[in-house]
């Protein structure tokens, strides 16, 4: 029971079988062109999904705790691109220039949704502050992430990200989430009776774009450029990241004042790092860059995110009812 904790569960053996397939049967030519147009439309679906199931009347409840979501955001998309930063010339011998870019491009990248309010609730913390926190930093990392990331290409030696891109991320996720919004009167409730369906386009969209990324990157020989050495490398640097974010992330919350419910909301919806948002993001802010060497970090740090939390929303879960401040919340089982 105890080492089940630890192992992957079926999405990640399932990006493992993915990337295995690309590493052997990668699609190129027409096929590959197939599979991008496939990719553009799965996304596309999956935004609009998140728009039609986003409760407006859950965003509106958490909306008046300020102090919390500020918290939030900061860590998020001020930290840890502060972090990747300052620890490049410590952790960029770790893995090579090219991997290290795709770390900074993790760093920029918006919460998690659904495993941050989910460990939220498994922990017994403000879950309505959790929705609110991650759907804000979903929404807002669709504009805030391109801009950071043309400040990390430059600072890496690379051209700055320009206003196409950021219109093409607009435009394949914005819209379809806006749309969503404005469908959700007519298919909100359909789509909160089938969440699965939800589920299934997210993780199915993910694996689309780690396919057509991975087989572009094994046709350029990926895994000639990272030897097995470089990979611990790349643990080694998501797990220093993602310890100093939780290490943060709890005792800053304290040295706020925060009662232990909002600590709870702090630390697992300001440590985490979205690959749902990630991978498609990727696809559109670094075309013409190796896709492989960027999603894989991201890919890495979600499995250790995931494991991690999980330990940690266990013991924070342990503690005696009476230490609480505000009302708990039902566990919740972990999706992703």
């Amino acid at each position: 029971m105890f080492l089940r904790r630890f192992l992957p569960d079926r999405f990640t053996c399932a990006l493992i079988v993915t990337v295995l397939l690309a590493s052997l049967l990668p699609c190129r030519g027409t096929t590959a062109s197939v599979f991008n147009v496939l990719t553009d439309l799965a996304i596309a679906l999956l935004f609009f999904l998140h728009g039609a199931k986003l409760s407006r009347e859950a965003v509106v409840a958490g909306m008046t705790h300020w102090r919390l979501h500020l918290t939030v955001l900061a860590s998020t998309f001020v930290l840890f691109p502060v972090l990747g930063l300052l620890l490049r010339p410590v952790l960029q011998p770790l893995v090579n220039p090219s991997l290290y870019l795709g770390v900074l491009f993790l760093c920029t990248l918006p919460s998690t949704v659904q495993s941050s309010i989910a460990f939220t609730s498994m922990a017994r913390g403000n879950v309505p502050a959790a929705i609110c926190s991650a759907s804000a930093s979903s929404l807002l990392g669709i504009f805030i992430t391109p801009l950071l990331v043309g400040v990390m290409l430059e600072s890496h030696g690379q051209n700055g990200m320009n206003w196409d891109s950021i219109g093409a991320i607009v435009l394949q996720l914005l819209v379809p989430f806006v749309a969503g919004q404005v469908a959700q009167r007519w298919i909100g409730r359909w789509v909160e009776r089938n969440r699965a369906l939800l589920s299934y386009v997210d993780q199915g969209s993910i694996l689309l774009v780690v396919y057509t990324a991975f087989s572009a990157a094994v046709l350029q020989g990926l895994w000639k450029q990272i030897p097995l050495p470089v990979l611990g490398g790349l643990l080694v640097v998501n797990v220093v990241l993602l310890a100093i974010a939780l290490l943060i992330t709890r005792y800053g919350s304290r040295a706020l004042g925060f009662s232990r419910e909002d600590e709870i909301t702090i630390v697992f919806c300001g440590s985490k790092k979205s690959l749902a948002s990630g991978v498609p993001m990727a696809k559109v802010l670094f075309a013409g860059h190796p896709l492989g060497t960027i999603v894989l970090p991201i890919m890495l740090f979600h499995q250790i995110q995931l494991m991690t939390c999980a330990v940690l929303a266990r013991k924070y879960a342990a503690r005696p009812v009476e230490l609480e401040c505000g009302g708990g919340s039902e566990e919740a089982q972990v999706v992703r």
